[in-house]
C-alpha cells in the first residue's frame, strides 16, 4: 500500500481538525478553555468522549487480546459500566454542588492545600503517563506503515504530531475539543465497522458462521472462574469499576468534558449513556479481534498482540480502501485522548498548582499568556514521554497503561474515598507522605508477585527474575495480582489517611 497515498489523508485529516478548531475557538477566553463557558451540549459530550474513553489503544490493543484470552476482557468492560454509575451519582453531584472548574478543588475544602496540590500532581502524572503510552501506540503504526519508507525519523513524526496538536487546541481548549472529539469519534466508529464487514467478505462466513468458527477456536469464553489468575471474573469486574472511577471520575481531563454542561442533570444523562454505548463498542473491538486471529489463521499470519490489527489492514492482505479507513480511524482514535490531555494538563497545572483562578491580580490577557507556557511546556514533557515508550517498545501497551494506573491513580482514589465516605480530618501536612508510601509498598509488592512482567520490559537479570519468581511462588501460593492493583493502592491510602485523622469537635 502506498505510503504517500496514506500520509496524503492524514494530511487532510488534520487540515479538517483545523478547520473545526478555527470556526470553535473564535471569541475564546480562559474559561472557553477551561470549562468550555459551562455551555457544552451534552449529546455532543457523550458521543465525543467515546473516542476519549476508547483511544487508539483500543483500537489496536484489544482486538489483539483476543488470540490469548477471547472475550475476557469483557469482565474488565462489565467493571467499566458499575463504575460510571458511581461516577454520576455520587461524583457528579459533588462537583456540580460545589461549582468546581477543577475536581480537585473538592480535596482542597475536605482536606486542605497540600492533599489539593497532591491530588492534582498525582493526575498531571497519571494522564501524562498513560496519554503519552497511547500516542506512542499510534505514532509507532504511523512510523512503521507510512514514514520510514519516506525517511523521517520517529522523533520528528512525535514532535509534528503534537505542534498539530497543539495548532487546534492552544486556543479554545474544551470549547474546540468537544466538536473536534465529537467528529473523531464518528471517524473511529464507522472505520471500525467497515473493517468488520471487510474482514467477514474475506473469510466469506455469515455473521453467526464467523461466531462459530471464533467459539470452536476457543474465543468465546468470557468469564475465567479461576481464583488464582490474574483475569479471574470478580477481580476483573472490581478492577474495571475502580478503574473507571478513578481513571475518569476521579481524573480532570474526563470531568472538565462533563463539568462543562450546563446541568447536573444533563451530565448525569451524558455519563450514563456513554456506559452503556462502550459496552456495545469494546464488543465490537473483541469481535473484530476475533475476526482478525480467524483471517490470520486461515493465511497463515503469525502476527498477534498490537501487531495484529495494523498489519492486516495496512499490509497487503485487504483491499487499499480499508487500509485508508484503517489509518483514519486510528488517528481519529488517538486525537480525542491526545488533545483532550494535553488541555486537561494545562488546566489542572494552571488552576491547581499556579492558582490561575484564585490570583485576583492578574488579568485575561496575562492568565492567557500563562496558559500558552503552560500548554507549550506539557508538549514538550509528552514529546519526551513518548520517546521513553519508544524505549520500551511493548507489544501490548494496554498491559502498560492498566498497570501505571494501579501505581498512579491509587492515592487518588483513597484520598477522594475518604473524603465521600468518612468525616473525620485529617492533619494536612502529612498527607504527602502518605500518598508516597502508598504506591511504593504497592510497586515493591507487584515486583515481587510479578517478576515475570518486569522482566520483560525493564531488561530484568534472568537470575534475579527466577529468584523473584520462586519467592513469589512461595510467598502467595501461586495467587497473581491483577486489575485489583489499584484497589489495593487504594486502600492503603485510605488506611494511612486513617493513621493521621482524627475526629473534629462537636461546636458547643
Amino acid at each position: 500500500m502506498s505510503p504517500t497515498l496514506l500520509f496524503t489523508f492524514v494530511i487532510g485529516y488534520f487540515l479538517l481538525l483545523l478547520v473545526v478548531a478555527y470556526y470553535t475557538s473564535r471569541k475564546a477566553n480562559n474559561d472557553s478553555f477551561f470549562i468550555g463557558n459551562r455551555s457544552s451540549n451534552w449529546m455532543l459530550v457523550a458521543f465525543g468522549m467515546i473516542g476519549t474513553s476508547l483511544s487508539g489503544v483500543t483500537f489496536v490493543s484489544v482486538p489483539g487480546t483476543v488470540g490469548l484470552g477471547g472475550l475476557q476482557y469483557f469482565q474488565v468492560v462489565i467493571g467499566y459500566f458499575l463504575g460510571y454509575l458511581v461516577i454520576a451519582y455520587v461524583l457528579l453531584p459533588i462537583y456540580y454542588k460545589m461549582n468546581l472548574t477543577s475536581i480537585y478543588n473538592y480535596l482542597s475544602h475536605r482536606f486542605g492545600m497540600v492533599s489539593y496540590k497532591t491530588g492534582a500532581t498525582y493526575f498531571l502524572l497519571s494522564r501524562t503517563l498513560g496519554a503519552t503510552a497511547r500516542m506512542f501506540l499510534v505514532v509507532n503504526i504511523l512510523q512503521i506503515f507510512i514514514l520510514n519508507s519516506m525517511g523521517v525519523p520517529f522523533w520528528l513524526t512525535s514532535l509534528i504530531i503534537l505542534l498539530l496538536i497543539l495548532l487546534y487546541t492552544f486556543e479554545g481548549g474544551v470549547k474546540t475539543i468537544v466538536y473536534t472529539d465529537t467528529l473523531q469519534t464518528s471517524f473511529m466508529l464507522i472505520g471500525l465497522v467497515v473493517c468488520i464487514f471487510a474482514v467477514i467478505s474475506k473469510l466469506d462466513l455469515s455473521f453467526t458462521s464467523a461466531i462459530g468458527q471464533m467459539s470452536d477456536a476457543g474465543m468465546t469464553k468470557m468469564f475465567n472462574t479461576d481464583y488464582k489468575a490474574p483475569n479471574f471474573f470478580l477481580k476483573s469486574i472490581l478492577g474495571g469499576a475502580f478503574i473507571t472511577i478513578a481513571m475518569t471520575g476521579l481524573d480532570q481531563e474526563m470531568m472538565q468534558k462533563n463539568i462543562s454542561v450546563r446541568t447536573l442533570k444533563d451530565s448525569q444523562k451524558n455519563v450514563i449513556t456513554l456506559s452503556v454505548i462502550l459496552l456495545f463498542v469494546n464488543l465490537l473491538f473483541l469481535l473484530m479481534g476475533g475476526l482478525l486471529y480467524l483471517y490470520a489463521a486461515e493465511n497463515n499470519l503469525t502476527f498477534k498482540g498490537d501487531d495484529l490489527f495494523p498489519a492486516i489492514a495496512l499490509g497487503s492482505y485487504l483491499s487499499v480502501a480499508i487500509g485508508v479507513i484503517f489509518i483514519i480511524g486510528l488517528i481519529s482514535a488517538l486525537f480525542p485522548s491526545a488533545d483532550g490531555a494535553l488541555t486537561a494538563l494545562t488546566s489542572s497545572f494552571c488552576i491547581d498548582i499556579l492558582g490561575l483562578k484564585r490570583r485576583k491580580d492578574l488579568s485575561e490577557k496575562q492568565g492567557r499568556k500563562i496558559r500558552l507556557i503552560v500548554h507549550f511546556s506539557f508538549a514538550i514533557i509528552f514529546f519526551l514521554c513518548v520517546m521513553f515508550f519508544r524505549w520500551i517498545n511493548d507489544k501490548s501497551i494496554i498491559d502498560v497503561i492498566l498497570k501505571f494506573a494501579g501505581y498512579t491513580y491509587g492515592p487518588l482514589l483513597g484520598l477522594f474515598a475518604f473524603g465521600i465516605l468518612t468525616k473525620r480530618k485529617i492533619r494536612d501536612k502529612y498527607a504527602l507522605y502518605v500518598c508516597l508510601i502508598a504506591p511504593v509498598l504497592v510497586i515493591g509488592l507487584d515486583v515481587i508477585n510479578n517478576p515475570e512482567w518486569f522482566a520483560g520490559r525493564f531488561g530484568m537479570a534472568e537470575s534475579n527474575a527466577k529468584s523473584l519468581l520462586d519467592m513469589s511462588a512461595h510467598m502467595f501460593f501461586g495467587f497473581k495480582i491483577g486489575i485489583e492493583l489499584l484497589i489495593l493502592n487504594g486502600l492503603l491510602t485510605f488506611l494511612g489517611l486513617y493513621l493521621i485523622s482524627y475526629k473534629e469537635k462537636a461546636a458547643s
